[in-house]
């Protein structure tokens, strides 16, 4: 049975508040974009199993506005990392959760942009905020996939 990989970067943040990076909120149309990418998800039957998220303010934010059920894990990595070790990170989520058909990661470019292009074997010219790549694999050890979907805010 083939695996999916949801890769959503966070939605709109703030800019120029004086705070760390790690630290900065979602704006009001990050709130709305993490909304309606939760409506989508659900709506499409696209609701994960397990959600990997990094742990800056904004992606815990867009995470809560998507509104979704699925257990989480915050993962630091996400946040430092590349996309070889977001890769490593999925493989091993998957493999601690076999039963899991479908993962979703959230978290930042140019790593989930990176991820989605190495992974999906597809170039996605752009991934801007709250964007979100769907990659089908045939198991979550798998070095490549088949990008199914992709989508901005705009276009669900």
């Amino acid at each position: 049975m083939s695996k999916r990989l949801l890769v959503l970067r966070h939605a709109k943040a703030e800019v120029g508040l004086g705070l760390a990076d790690h630290e900065r909120p979602l704006a009001d149309r990050g709130r709305r974009d993490s909304a309606a990418m939760g409506d989508f998800l659900r709506a499409q039957g696209m609701e994960p199993d397990l959600v990997l998220c990094s742990t800056a303010l904004r992606t815990r934010q867009t995470l809560e506005g998507l509104g979704l059920s699925a257990p989480v894990r915050f993962e630091r990595s996400i946040y430092t990392g590349d996309g070889r070790d977001l890769l490593d990170l999925v493989r091993l989520a998957g493999a601690e959760a076999e039963d899991a058909g479908t993962i979703l990661l959230v978290g930042h470019n140019p790593t989930v942009h990176e991820l989605v292009i190495v992974v999906g074997n597809e170039q996605v010219e752009d991934f801007p905020t709250c964007a979100l790549g769907v990659i089908e694999l045939a198991d979550w050890q798998a070095h490549g996939g088949t990008l199914l979907d992709y989508r901005t805010p705009r276009t669900i």
